[in-house]
């Protein structure tokens, strides 16, 4: 798992932006609600969705300023499918992708449709805010290591180039670009 710790201090709450809410969709009840009260503690309101169908009822209701959207929503449905209709209701929405089934392709997928970031859950506030740009990175202390994305990408793009013999032009197409 992986841990981040705010330190205490100046700068957190005067880094927020406080006046838009976020909104939160997740299909695990207990970790939705410890999450929104960690945020709020930090002085950041949000709402709670925990299906798409529900998450696109908020999402039009108060046209959020973030999202941390859960890659698994109940046992078919997938986080990917509201990155793009959230997208469209709001292009400045930072939409981030959390999960506890992190995988090099998943996190390709979720850029590629036009997620802004990508976290292994669990996925702590201090995490979030970081992500967010709402706390600064120095405040933040990492006690454990975790792949950046910009690595996961390259790794992803590395693969494909093995896979096709180092064969640039097929390993653009095999990556979809």
């Amino acid at each position: 798992p992986f841990y981040f710790t705010a330190r205490s201090g100046p700068g957190i709450r005067e880094a927020m932006n406080l006046s838009e809410p976020g909104l939160l969709i997740d299909d695990d009840e207990l970790y939705l609600r410890t999450l929104q009260r960690s945020l709020a503690r930090q002085g950041l309101e949000t709402r709670t969705a925990a299906s798409i169908a529900e998450a696109l009822r908020v999402a039009e209701d108060i046209r959020p300023s973030f999202a941390l959207v859960d890659l698994r929503l109940g046992e078919e449905d997938s986080g990917l499918t509201l990155i793009r209709p959230l997208r469209a209701l709001r292009a400045d929405m930072r939409i981030l992708l959390v999960t506890g089934y992190a995988s090099v392709a998943t996190a390709v997928e979720a850029i590629k449709r036009g997620a802004d970031d990508y976290l292994p859950k669990p996925a702590t506030a201090p995490m979030i805010l970081r992500t967010l740009g709402l706390l600064k990175a120095e405040s933040v202390t990492i006690e454990s290591t975790m792949t950046p994305l910009h690595r996961l990408e390259w790794e992803h793009i590395q693969q494909a180039l093995s896979e096709t013999g180092g064969n640039v032009s097929a390993a653009a197409r095999l990556l979809g670009m």
